[in-house]
């Protein structure tokens, strides 16, 4: 391997990395949903590109700039998270864990559906910030989307980090989390703390798709299986429940698939993050969560 492939290399793992934010906020709402209800909410990502396209919806009244479709990504989002919680599991029975699984399975398929229908399954340009910057340094060169990208995606894992361990939406969260009955009898409701979980989730779903969508420069409905995929292998590598472990996941996650991609192709890549995926469920079966708080 000359210099020149060494270059590009550490160029496709620049690049995974910087992406890899979206996969980090894809782990994240994998994880607070499992986090507060033990429940895998297998609609996310689907619900997360069905935001996206909502968001699309405001460029057919107005020439609105990225940032306000954007932000109607994120406010779609929380409209979506609220309604897959009351026909996902507010009237389902939450003993059963097949239940839950599999309407939010039918969830997916439906809103997936419905984004075929509405766009005829033709793929849509969306809009990105800074695409036309590119940064150089030294022999590499970092897209300024990408960029965006990534620093939206981190600007995003702060203030939920903030939300969770700092205000009393965070406190009543984790109270549900660790011991439902006893949060209760303290007097948190829990319907209400379920609730905004899968709002907030949304909202982290609707940037994660508008990001998706800016850094590859459209969007399709074919999105929504590989980011649900890959949503879930950074939520079970970063450890089920961890927001760290899974922000740490979707960092690595994002750069190692970039560079497979250089090295081995598009058809080879997926494989083997699949290998590394059972290689965690083997020999570190909790995830990188062990690491993110230092002990095994």
């Amino acid at each position: 391997m000359n210099l020149l492939d060494v270059i590009d290399a550490v160029q496709s793992l620049a690049d995974g990395v910087l992406f890899g934010a979206t996969y980090a906020l894809l782990g994240i709402g994998f994880t607070l949903v499992f986090g507060v209800m033990h429940k895998i909410n297998l609609s996310f990502a689907a619900a997360s590109i069905g935001a996206a396209y909502a968001s699309l919806l405001i460029l057919s009244v107005i020439k609105a700039p990225a940032v306000v479709v954007f932000l109607m990504a994120a406010v779609a989002g929380g409209g979506l998270g609220a309604i897959v919680y009351l026909v996902g599991f507010k009237f389902i029975p939450l003993a059963n864990p097949l239940a839950t699984l599999m309407s939010t399975v039918g969830l997916l398929l439906l809103i997936d559906e419905i984004v075929v229908h509405t766009t005829a399954g033709v793929p849509l340009n969306y809009p990105a910030l800074f695409s036309d910057v590119i940064i150089r340094a030294g022999p590499f060169n970092i897209r300024g989307d990408l960029v965006f990208v990534f620093l939206l995606g981190c600007v995003c894992m702060v203030v939920l980090l903030f939300l969770i361990y700092r205000t009393n939406l965070g406190i009543a969260t984790r109270a549900v989390s660790q011991q439902s009955t006893a949060a209760q009898l303290c007097g948190i409701s829990i319907t209400r703390v379920n609730v905004l979980t899968f709002v907030v989730t949304g909202v982290i779903g609707g940037i994660a798709g508008a990001m998706t969508g800016a850094a590859i420069g459209m969007l399709s409905p074919l999105l929504s299986l590989p980011l649900t995929v890959k949503g879930l292998i950074v939520t079970v590598i970063g450890g089920l429940g961890s927001i760290p472990g899974a922000i740490i996941a979707g960092l690595l996650v994002g750069g190692l698939e970039n560079v497979l991609q250089f090295f081995r192709g598009v058809s080879e890549r997926d494989l083997y993050i699949m290998l590394l995926l059972f290689a965690f469920l083997v020999f570190r079966p909790g995830g990188i969560f062990a690491i993110a708080h230092g002990r095994d």
